[in-house]
């Protein structure tokens, strides 16, 4: 590697005293440094020092190109830091990083929790729902917060989420001469004074084996908002298996209906872009969008297909919840690449003998499902049947 021009430093609560050699050389050399209020002041940047701007921007950074730079960034850079941006948009040669140990190490180091087996989250500007798959019986979890007030957020969040006895470890300013951890239950949580340098550790270790959500597709219809107009939950479990979602993909999931397969595909690791004309139902899917925390992996399309799909990012998988129409598979086989896969499910004999002619001419499975449940039936028992769906799956 030739001599970079940037130098991307880990910075601990223990200022300078705790870095390598490596790291208060490029800092005596540097000409411009960059960080927070509170980093410049521990390394003494005096006249050197560029605060961050507020919104965050790395702008400012690639302006001095060229220079001797140090960008100081907490712990690990490249967890929830400045390093992975900066890393995204410059050349290898360019930059070099040097970090020291950051908040989930010092906290695993803590607490003797196994660094592999916990589950990071950064939600300083991310909603409490991100942790809704994450929170098991057995569960171990470090989140950083935006503030010490957030703390408190996050118990009254949990207890009302049904995990009052998920159990908190509150951690502020690791690594440093103020480190303090103190726990309490999320369902008795009275803490004051919590300083902003905050990160806490959940342990589910006493939740009960029921608590959090299921990691299989055919959750219950009852965690989600919807007007009936919703895949029941056996069906969408045989729509997801046929929809064999991979973590990055993408799904269309037209007509979204409640978007309730695009909330399971993204529980799968996936992105979905869920399409529904109807406002009332994309209310529901907003809602479910929000309950769930998925707002970064899955979008709200306005509108009825096929118009609505112009300029969409091409799908790695397409979802037709409603039948559709001669119309709308035609446009979808025009235009969809190779590989991508494609699932249908119909309800009436005409989406049926639609779905029928078009497994006579592309291939692929057919599939009609009928299911029954147990019901009452006077003083006894028979079987209630749902409506026969037929699916049709097929890849591109």
């Amino acid at each position: 590697m030739s001599d970079p021009w940037l130098t991307i430093i880990g910075l601990g609560e223990d200022g300078p005293e705790g870095l390598p050699l490596a790291s208060r050389e490029a800092l005596q050399k540097a000409q411009v440094i960059f960080g927070g209020p509170r980093h410049l002041a521990l390394v003494g940047a005096g006249e050197r020092g560029r605060p961050w701007p507020v919104p965050f921007d790395i702008a400012p950074v690639l302006a001095v190109r060229g220079r001797p730079v140090v960008v100081l960034a907490s712990g690990d850079p490249f967890w929830c830091g400045a390093g992975a941006r900066l890393a995204d948009v410059l050349a290898p040669d360019d930059w070099h990083a040097i970090p020291v140990a950051g908040v989930v190490s010092l906290l695993c180091a803590r607490l003797g929790w196994h660094g592999e087996r916990v589950r990071a989250l950064g939600l300083h500007a991310a909603p409490f729902a991100r942790l809704r798959p994450e929170i098991c019986r057995g569960a171990q979890i470090i989140v950083t917060l935006r503030d010490g007030a957030a703390v408190a957020d996050l118990a009254h969040w949990l207890s009302n989420q049904g995990f009052g006895a998920l159990r908190m470890v509150v951690a502020e300013n690791l690594g440093g001469r103020a480190e303090r951890l103190r726990t309490t239950l999320a369902q008795s949580y009275d803490l004051e004074d919590v300083s902003p340098l905050v990160a806490v550790a959940l342990d589910g270790a006493d939740l009960p084996a029921s608590a959090g959500l299921s990691r299989v597709p055919g959750r219950p219809e009852s965690l989600f908002a919807h007007d009936g107009q919703i895949t029941k939950s056996p069906f969408r479990a045989l729509t997801l298996a046929a929809l064999a979602p991979r973590p990055g993909a993408l799904l269309w999931d037209i007509g979204g209906g409640s978007g309730s397969v695009s909330v399971e595909w993204c529980l799968a690791g996936g992105r979905a872009l869920t399409i529904e004309p109807r406002a009332d139902r994309r209310a529901n899917i907003a809602a479910n969008i929000a309950a769930f925390g998925l707002a970064d992996v899955m979008q709200l399309v306005a509108g009825a297909a096929p118009d609505a799909l112009d300029g969409l990012a091409p799908p790695d998988a397409v979802f037709v919840g409603g039948g559709g129409s001669q119309a709308l598979y035609t446009w979808l086989w025009d235009r969809l690449a190779p590989g991508t896969r494609l699932v249908a499910n119909g309800v009436t004999l005409e989406t049926e003998a639609l779905l029928s002619q078009l497994h006579a001419r592309f291939g692929g499975s057919l599939m009609r499902i009928e299911i029954a449940e147990a019901e009452p039936l006077g003083r006894m028992r028979g079987w209630g049947r749902t409506r026969p769906q037929v699916q049709w799956s097929v890849t591109r």
